[in-house]
């Protein structure tokens, strides 16, 4: 089922697509505002998960995905709305059902009798902000479409390719309990994830406050944008441009590499994994108000960028043991002194 929420996306070539040109580039100060501003506005409906907030944050300048894995019911499509309507942005969200097809997503070439030809109908990708709520109930064949989209930031249909709006950045979801019926993510489809996080519980009084707050309506609505999608655009394009020393490089490098010799993982991290690491990092520093980044930022991010993309054996007790083991080669990788 796919539901159209806020501003429907228009047909492809009415956004900005990727591969367009950036103008007016950001400034650190800039850069730095726009982050901050993007944490404050969603955490005024997302309330007590400000590290959450802020991975998604990281991930979005850093101009990746997101896969929130939680139970029902904790915030996960508010977080993904907030988002959305910060940025300015058009919204979808998918339900993911066993009979959902590739062309549900992708959309598809449809037959005009007027033009006596065929025209092609955007599906719910083309939009700035997409949630897939619980991918793991869509099949193998499904899950694919996705594949293309959140690598190149296009569509091919019928041997045509068709860009997605710019900036786009995919939320997607998993019940970690309920496993009845899903397909679980294979790794090459992981591995296009920036980021994995759990929003886990709220205190008392943060949670008092949502119940509250909710009472009169959902307060998402009311939420307004703190930045256009062209200024994203050129806030994402400064953020790779922060300075990376050649040994927090390393550092981050030789945290990836020990994921593949460590004897209890099947599967380590790839190349891919570091580009990402290092990215993530680099819009770590930019929050901090930094135009570098430090081994500091490499390993606060070790575990949500990294855990996601291992492959331990059937007998390990899922993402917790992944997760636990990343922050142990984290902790023992040695630290550049100098950088």
């Amino acid at each position: 089922m796919v539901t159209t929420v806020d501003d429907p996306a228009a047909p492809p070539g009415q956004h900005a697509q990727h591969g367009d040109p950036v103008h007016a580039p950001a400034d650190l100060a800039e850069v730095t505002r726009v982050a901050r501003a993007l944490v404050g506005n969603v955490e005024r409906v997302v309330r007590g998960r400000r590290e959450a907030v802020e991975l998604v944050t990281v991930a979005l300048l850093a101009g990746g995905h997101v896969v929130v894995e939680d139970v029902p019911g904790t915030g996960k499509t508010t977080l993904a709305r907030a988002v959305a309507r910060s940025v300015g942005g058009s919204f979808h969200r998918v339900q993911a059902t066993a009979d959902l097809l590739p062309a549900d997503i992708t959309g598809s070439s449809v037959w005009d009798p007027a033009s006596q030809r065929f025209t092609f109908v955007a599906g719910p990708v083309f939009a700035h902000v997409v949630l897939v709520d619980e991918l793991n109930r869509t099949p193998p064949r499904t899950q694919s479409a996705f594949l293309e989209v959140m690598d190149e930031g296009a569509v091919t249909v019928d041997g045509v390719r068709h860009p997605v709006p710019d900036p786009f950045f995919v939320v997607a979801t998993q019940n970690p309990l309920e496993q009845h019926g899903t397909y679980p993510l294979p790794e090459g489809q992981l591995d296009r994830f920036a980021v994995r996080l759990r929003l886990g519980g709220l205190d008392a009084d943060s949670e008092l406050l949502v119940v509250r707050e909710q009472l009169a309506g959902p307060t998402v609505d009311r939420l307004g944008p703190v930045v256009d999608a062209d200024r994203l655009r050129a806030v994402r394009a400064a953020v790779r441009t922060l300075h990376v020393a050649d040994p927090v490089l390393a550092h981050a490098l030789a945290l990836v590499r020990r994921t593949r010799e460590d004897p209890r993982v099947r599967l380590g991290a790839s190349s891919r994994a570091a580009i990402t690491l290092v990215r993530c990092a680099q819009a770590r520093a930019a929050l901090a108000a930094r135009d570098y980044v430090t081994p500091d930022d490499v390993r606060a991010l070790a575990v949500p960028v990294l855990a996601h993309r291992l492959s331990l054996p059937a007998s390990s007790p899922g993402g917790t043991a992944a997760e636990a083991l990343v922050a142990e080669i984290a902790g023992t990788v040695p630290v550049p002194v100098q950088v």
